[in-house]
């Protein structure tokens, strides 16, 4: 292992539990996780069973030879989990990260779309 890397490795950014939107819609549920600073490269999204956990982290690398003088904002562990229901698709979530802001959409299983029950005269 590298030197930069054991020294990254070494360093614990702190955890944090990212806010949280869900929408539920009549196609599915639209996740949005607020997760600025993660990349692509660095989020995971792990599905097992009926969770799911989404991890991300962020590193703000200062230029060599600078300090901070006052850190308000800068790196982090993002994490959260989720419990799935067995309405969604698992097979067809899909994710887009965009901004800072995932975005997870699971869809409702054909099945079990809402519908209207006819009321039959008698």
């Amino acid at each position: 292992m590298t030197d930069n890397a054991q020294k990254t490795d070494e360093r614990r950014l702190p955890r944090v539990k990212p806010a949280t939107d869900i929408i539920e819609r009549e196609d599915g549920f639209y996740i949005y996780v607020d997760m600025p600073g993660v990349g692509k490269d660095g989020l995971i999204i792990d599905l097992n069973e009926d969770e799911l956990k989404v991890s991300g982290r962020a590193e703000y690398n200062l230029p060599e030879g600078r300090k901070l003088g006052h850190v308000e904002f800068g790196g982090g562990e993002y994490f959260r989990s989720f419990t799935v229901s067995h309405i969604v698709d698992k097979e067809r979530i899909r994710a887009t990260l965009k901004d800072g802001v995932l975005e997870l959409y699971l869809p409702r299983h054909e099945r079990v779309q809402p519908r209207k029950i006819e009321i039959q005269a008698g």
